[in-house]
């Protein structure tokens, strides 16, 4: 999982005012925020601003997923890696704001492109079911599961189901990167509703959710800050994310995620 590739100038950030010893001192300011209950957003961000420069020269330098997110465990939420992002690539909207509102605007154009999936079946079962109050997050999740088959892809090829009373867990030791739902008992519909998420790294299960938004949110700020590949088995599905949904590095699109586009701004 961990590459080498330099992206152009972050290797050359001026680390202004730190050295090793005062990156040191901010690290293990934010892994005792990391251990309180509530922990000081905005001393949080300040030090993650002032080690910025010196983290992405470790990333450019091949560290360990797993040893950057120790070092820098907020790296491990969602508002953490948009605040990564961010600083990357400066923007006057958040990017965790951004992705919410962009892919809220082509939510039901990607659902109703969906037609005659099993996978929708178990959406639409899901959908019956909810409360009136929990019918915007399944659609949400719905189509956000549901993306990748537009592209030919497979979702059920990056997730691996897990039951919250099941004494056998799944094995993860081989998982580079997945995401693991967790259910309250084997119902297909709760594909749709789990008791929770994590995200899987180098099999680890690293980091915990209750939404599943936020766990997909988290792969793909993963993958981007961190210099990831993308999975094989949903490359242009996050790709589309990347560059159509989150406004990054937009240059020119693969002819599928291009052909994807024009049909979802076509339907609008």
């Amino acid at each position: 999982m961990c590459q080498t590739t330099r992206r152009k100038g972050l290797e050359d950030s001026c680390f202004v005012g730190e050295d090793a010893a005062s990156v040191d001192a901010h690290i293990k300011v934010l892994n005792d925020q990391h251990k309180t209950l509530h922990p000081d957003t905005a001393l949080v961000k300040d030090r993650m601003t002032k080690t910025f420069a010196w983290r992405r020269r470790e990333v450019a330098e091949g560290m360990c997923t797993v040893d950057l997110l120790k070092r820098y465990p907020f790296l491990g939420t969602s508002a953490g890696l948009c605040d990564e992002v961010d600083l990357m690539h400066p923007c006057q909207d958040n990017i965790c704001r951004r992705f919410s509102e962009n892919f809220t605007a082509v939510l039901q154009n990607v659902l109703q492109m969906t037609k005659d999936l099993p996978l929708k079946k178990v959406y639409m079962e899901a959908r019956e079911n909810a409360l009136a109050e929990d019918i915007t997050g399944i659609d949400f999740k719905g189509a956000l599961l549901l993306l990748p088959s537009i592209f030919k892809e497979k979702i059920e090829d990056f997730i691996i189901l897990g039951e919250m009373m099941h004494t056998d867990r799944p094995d993860i030791s081989e998982v580079p990167l997945g995401l693991l739902l967790i259910r309250a008992n084997s119902s297909d519909a709760t594909f749709f509703c789990p008791e929770k998420s994590a995200v899987l790294v180098e099999g680890n299960m690293i980091i915990d959710f209750t939404t599943l938004a936020d766990a997909f949110l988290v792969i793909f700020g993963l993958t981007y800050a961190l210099h990831l590949s993308y999975p094989k088995c949903l490359a242009k599905s996050f790709d589309f994310i990347q560059k159509v949904l989150m406004g990054l590095e937009g240059g020119k699109l693969k002819p599928k995620v291009l052909s994807l586009k024009n049909e979802l701004l076509a339907a609008e």
